[in-house]
C-alpha cells in the first residue's frame, strides 16, 4: 500500500482551513442574538435570522452543491449510456431554487416560521409532524450519506489509505465544527468551500484537457472515439422516465429543512427570494467544471495514461470519474491542490443536512411533541446531542452505498411524494385537515414503494404501464442482475395523486362530521370538530396574529417561554407587518377559522 504524503499534506491544509473557518465562525457568533432576548438554540438553527447578503448567496448555492453535485454531474455525463442528456441535476436543481423562491420563501420567510415543519404541525398537529419528520429524515441522511460516499471515493484516489478510517475522520470534524457552531459554522464553511471547489476544479481542467491521452472533448461531442458521444441522447422509449426524473429533482429540490433553514435565516423575506435566485445562477455556475471533467474522461484513452488500459466504467468506477481525471491526467501538485480542495469541500458540505435534520428532531419532535416545556439548554443539549447520532447514521450509509446518484434520487423520492404536496397544501390550499395528511401520506409512500427501488434491490408490487426487465453485468465478476424497470412516471403520478388525496380525503372528512353522518365522538385526530383540540396548535403558538400573542388562547400546558420561542417578533421584517393581514387568509388561518 502506497501512501501519497504530498496528497496527504494536502487534505491536512484544506481540512485544517475549513476547521479553522468553522471554529471562527462560532466564536466570532457566539454572543448573536443575547441583546435582543433570542433563545441560543434559534441561533444555532436559523443563525438569529441575520445572514447577509454574500454569506446568504454562497450558502444557499451550497445547499446542492457539494461532494454529491460534483461527482455525479461528471459521472452521468461520462456514463455512455447517459451523457449530458441525462445529467439533470444542474438545472433541475437551479430550476427548485428559482420556484422555490419564487413560491415558497416569501411565505415561509414572512411568517417566523424557524422549521420547515412549523406549518405542518401548526395546520395537522404534532402527531402529523412526527410522521412527516421521517421521510425529512431519511433525505437529509441519505443526502449525507452521497456526499460522505463521494467523499471516500475522492480519497481513495489521492491516498491509498483505509477508506474507511478516513470518512469517519471526515465526519467528525464536520460534526464537531456544527456542534460548536451551528448555522453560522454552517454558512461561513461554505463560503470557503464553494472557492475551494471552483478553484480546485479550474486549475485542474487545463492540465487535463492537454493532457496527449485526451481528445478534443467538441469531437467527442458527437463522434464516436473511444465511447458513444459524452453528449447523450433520450431514447423516444426512455422520454417519460426523463421527464418524471427532471420533475423530481425540480420539484423534489424544494421541500427540504437543509434549503428552508437557509430561507428561514435570511434578514428579510425579500432577501430570502433573491438568495434563491442568486443560488440557482450558483448552481449552473458551479457544474460546469464538473461538466468538463465528465467530457475529458469521455475522450479519454486510458491505454496512454497511468490508470491502465481498462477504462473506469469497465471496472465499474465511473462514480470515481472526477478524482480518477484530476489523479491522472493532471500533474502530481495540480492533481493534489485539486483533489485536496475537493475532499475537504465534500466534507464540510455533510454539516448543514445532519445540522437540519438535528433541528426538525429538536424543535418539533421532542419540544412540541413531547417536552413543550423544556428550558433553552435543554432543547440545545439535545441538538447536540441528535447531531453525533445523526452524524453517525450518514457515515455509516456513507460506507454501504452504491452509486452516489443513486443516493441522490431516492433521497429526493422521499421528499417528493410525500412532502411536497403537503407543503403546498399547507401553504396554499385551504380547507384540508389531518384525515386528509394522513390519506396523502398513505397514498404518496404506497403507490412509490410499489414501483420498487433497483438500488435497494427492492422489487416492485405495482408494475405501471411500459414496465420491462433489464439485465446488469458487473464487469470485474461477471455476475449478472435482473430488474424491473419502470418506463412509467409513476414518482410524479405518485406526487399527484397525494396532493389530491389531501383535498379529497379532507373535504370528505369535513363533510361528513359537520353533516352529522359520523358521529363528532369518532373525530380522534380533532381536526374537523374539536375547536379546542389539544392536538391542533394554535395559531398564535407557531406565528404571530396581529400585534400581540394571545396567550389566552394557548393550552394551559403551553409555557410562556414556549410561546416565545415562537413567536419571536424580533425575527420578523418591518415589512411584514402589512403582510400579516394577508396571513388571516392563509390556509393555516382558515382552518382555525372554520373551526
Amino acid at each position: 500500500m502506497t501512501i501519497h504524503v504530498e496528497g496527504l499534506v494536502a487534505i491536512a491544509i484544506f481540512y485544517l482551513l475549513i476547521l479553522f473557518v468553522g471554529i471562527w465562525a462560532a466564536w466570532k457568533n457566539k454572543h448573536t442574538g443575547e441583546a435582543e432576548g433570542t433563545d441560543r438554540s434559534e441561533t444555532i438553527m436559523v443563525g438569529g435570522r441575520d445572514i447577509g447578503l454574500f454569506v446568504g448567496g454562497f450558502t444557499m448555492t451550497a445547499t446542492w452543491v457539494g461532494g454529491g453535485y460534483i461527482n455525479g454531474t461528471a459521472e452521468y455525463v461520462y456514463l455512455p449510456d447517459f451523457g449530458l442528456a441525462w445529467a439533470q441535476a444542474p438545472f433541475g436543481y437551479a430550476l427548485s431554487l428559482v420556484l422555490g423562491g419564487l413560491f415558497f420563501a416569501k411565505p415561509m420567510r414572512s411568517r417566523g416560521y424557524v422549521t420547515m415543519l412549523d406549518p405542518f404541525q401548526q395546520l395537522y398537529g404534532k402527531r402529523m409532524g412526527g410522521l412527516l419528520f421521517i421521510p425529512a429524515l431519511m433525505g437529509e441522511i441519505f443526502w449525507s450519506a452521497a456526499i460522505l460516499s463521494a467523499l471516500g471515493a475522492t480519497l481513495s484516489v489521492i491516498v491509498d489509505i483505509n477508506i474507511k478510517m478516513s470518512v469517519v475522520i471526515s465526519a467528525l470534524i464536520a460534526i464537531f465544527y456544527t456542534l460548536v457552531g451551528g448555522l453560522y459554522s454552517v454558512a461561513y464553511t461554505d463560503v470557503v468551500q464553494l472557492f475551494c471547489i471552483f478553484v480546485g476544479l479550474w486549475i485542474s481542467i487545463p492540465f487535463a484537457l492537454n493532457h496527449p491521452a485526451v481528445s478534443d472533448i467538441t469531437v467527442t461531442a458527437v463522434k464516436e472515439v473511444y465511447q458513444s458521444p459524452w453528449r447523450g441522447s433520450i431514447r423516444s422509449v426512455d422520454t417519460w422516465v426523463w421527464i418524471d426524473n427532471f420533475c423530481l429533482l425540480m420539484f423534489g429540490g424544494i421541500p427540504w429543512q437543509v434549503y428552508f433553514q437557509r430561507v428561514l435565516s435570511a434578514s428579510s423575506a425579500t432577501y430570502a427570494q433573491v438568495l434563491s435566485f442568486l443560488a440557482a445562477f450558483g448552481c449552473l455556475v458551479m457544474a460546469v467544471p464538473s461538466v468538463l471533467i465528465g467530457a475529458i474522461g469521455a475522450s479519454t484513452d486510458w491505454n496512454q495514461t497511468t490508470y491502465g488500459a481498462v477504462p473506469p466504467r469497465i471496472k465499474d468506477e465511473a462514480d470515481m470519474i472526477l478524482p480518477i481525471v484530476l489523479q491522472h491526467l493532471c500533474p502530481p501538485f495540480v492533481s493534489f491542490f485539486g483533489l485536496g480542495a475537493v475532499s475537504a469541500a465534500v466534507m464540510s458540505s455533510a454539516d448543514s443536512s445532519i445540522l437540519s435534520a438535528s433541528s426538525m428532531f429538536a424543535r418539533n419532535i421532542y419540544q412540541l411533541a413531547f417536552r413543550q416545556s423544556a428550558s433553552d439548554r435543554e432543547i440545545v443539549w439535545v441538538m447536540r446531542i441528535t447531531i453525533f447520532v445523526f452524524g453517525g447514521l450518514a457515515t455509516v450509509m456513507a460506507l454501504l452505498t452504491g452509486s452516489v446518484y443513486g443516493l441522490w434520487y431516492l433521497s429526493s423520492d422521499l421528499v417528493y411524494v410525500i412532502i411536497f404536496p403537503q407543503l403546498i397544501s399547507v401553504l396554499f390550499v385551504k380547507g384540508t385537515n389531518t384525515y386528509g395528511s394522513v390519506a396523502a401520506y398513505l397514498f404518496g409512500m404506497v403507490l412509490r414503494i410499489g414501483g420498487g427501488e433497483p438500488y435497494l434491490k427492492l422489487p416492485p408490487f405495482i408494475y405501471y404501464p411500459g414496465w420491462t426487465t433489464e439485465i446488469k453485468k458487473h464487469h470485474m465478476t461477471g455476475e449478472l442482475e435482473e430488474f424491473v424497470v419502470q418506463k412509467f412516471p409513476f414518482k410524479t403520478v405518485s406526487m399527484v395523486a397525494s396532493f389530491l388525496g389531501n383535498v379529497a380525503f379532507s373535504h370528505l372528512a369535513k363533510y361528513l362530521f359537520e353533516s352529522g353522518k359520523i358521529s363528532h365522538k369518532y373525530d380522534f385526530l380533532d381536526a374537523v370538530v374539536s375547536k379546542d383540540s389539544g392536538e391542533i396548535m394554535d395559531k398564535t403558538t407557531l406565528v404571530v396574529r396581529g400585534n400581540n400573542i394571545g396567550l389566552s388562547e394557548m393550552k394551559p400546558r403551553l409555557s410562556v417561554t414556549l410561546a416565545a420561542a415562537f413567536t419571536r417578533r424580533d425575527t420578523l421584517p418591518a415589512e411584514t407587518v402589512e403582510e400579516e393581514e394577508e396571513d388571516s387568509s392563509s390556509p393555516d388561518s382558515s382552518h382555525h377559522d372554520e373551526e
